[in-house]
């Protein structure tokens, strides 16, 4: 538990400022999260004979990365010539003499897009107006969720939530969780909304900001369990080693990416 509570306070000394500041700054230190886990993510793989093509995977959520804040209107283009690109690697995989090419592609296009077109709402969220507020809204809600799961689920957590997928997480850390979510969303949307300079004053209260919690907090654990599907198929306890007491870039970042993701098009529709 110690060095967990180190890592997170190292991971929050880091990541608070590129939030805070974002630019050039947020903008390497999420990347650098987002290909760290489409490495592990070809690694996974790897480790149970499927091939993903790992260059284009890692460069593919690289390149996606770049275009969707750089070159807004190159990103579509680009994700579709990567797909395509994808298809044609591995079709001369299959012509080599690898059977499961196929198999290989779905693989390699999966990462493409769950890790590179998805977790780049992590880059979209911060470079909405008053981005800086909006992320400091959706990621405490994120975080809130996870710990207060962690923390209630350890000590009262007695109905397994997914056996198969996560046997230590229960029916009673998901719901405290998503009360957590709750709590932190009301009250961060009255922060920004009533207190000192009022970022977001106007666009959001305390009553959607609740609303909102429940829906991240109710939603964004299933990119955890969806990592751990990953990781028990390949028979890894934790996509990398990299974070002490907290796994690999991919262990950070699944929930972050269901919630970054799901609280921008919110944001977008509802609220903006």
């Amino acid at each position: 538990m110690l060095r967990r509570t180190l890592t997170a306070l190292v991971l929050v000394a880091i990541g608070l400022p590129g939030i805070i500041y974002g630019g050039v700054f947020y903008f390497v230190l999420m990347t650098i999260f987002l290909v760290g886990g489409a490495w592990e993510y070809a690694r996974m793989y790897r480790a149970i004979q499927y091939e993903p093509h790992q260059i284009l995977t890692v460069g593919g959520v690289l390149a996606i990365a770049i275009a969707r804040v750089f070159f807004v209107e190159s990103a579509m283009p680009l994700f579709v010539g990567l797909i395509l690109l994808a298809m044609t690697v591995h079709l001369i995989a299959f012509e080599r003499g690898r059977d499961q090419a196929a198999l290989d592609f779905c693989v390699t296009v999966a990462g493409i897009v769950y890790i590179g077109w998805l977790g780049s709402y992590l880059l979209d969220l911060r470079n909405l107006d008053q981005g800086v507020w909006w992320l400091m809204l959706i990621l405490p809600m994120v975080w809130a969720g996870d710990t207060g799961a962690y923390s209630i689920g350890a000590v009262y957590g007695r109905h397994k939530m997914s056996p198969r997928l996560s046997p230590k997480k229960s029916w009673e850390g998901y719901f405290a969780g998503v009360f957590t979510s709750v709590l932190v969303g009301a009250f961060f949307a009255y922060a920004f909304s009533s207190l000192g300079p009022q970022p977001l004053n106007g666009l959001i209260d305390p009553i959607q900001g609740a609303l909102l919690g429940l829906l991240i907090g109710a939603v964004a654990p299933l990119g955890d369990l969806g990592e751990s599907m990953l990781k028990r198929q390949s028979g890894l306890k934790d996509s990398s080693n990299i974070f002490p007491g907290h796994g690999g870039f991919l262990d950070r970042i699944d929930s972050w990416i269901w919630g970054a993701a799901i609280g921008y098009f919110i944001i977008q529709l509802f609220i903006l």
